[in-house]
């Protein structure tokens, strides 16, 4: 059986940092395009990060040159480093696996959250 495990998340001031994680069992990470997505209350699940089985990566423009999507092969854990956060970080953020097209692939894990304050 296949599942994430997102953690990491918690409460920063504008500017901080935080590195969430994804650990996964039932799927090897390092064979699979995995990606990062985030939601706020009333809003569609947006996807932010993506890094494929050859790490090539990708970013929503949002957070370019904020954020960092990575793995670690022998953990199977996908990461997402996060710097200057600012308030409109504030979301859910989950991870999964990914088609090609950004298209989710398994059940969707609970999420960490993640409070930007002003």
């Amino acid at each position: 059986q296949v599942r994430l495990v997102e953690s990491g998340g918690g409460l920063v001031q504008a500017g901080g940092s935080l590195t969430l994680s994804c650990a996964a069992s039932g799927i090897i990470v390092a064979r699979n395009a995995m990606g990062w997505f985030r939601q706020t209350p009333g809003k569609q699940r947006e996807l932010v990060a993506t890094i494929t089985s050859s790490r090539v990566t990708n970013y929503a423009e949002s957070v370019k040159g904020r954020f960092t999507i990575s793995r670690d092969s022998a953990r199977n854990t996908m990461y997402l480093q996060m710097n200057n956060l600012k308030p409109e970080d504030t979301a859910v953020y989950y991870c999964n696996a990914v088609t090609a097209e950004g298209k989710t692939r398994l059940s969707w894990g609970q999420g960490t959250q993640v409070t930007v304050s002003s």
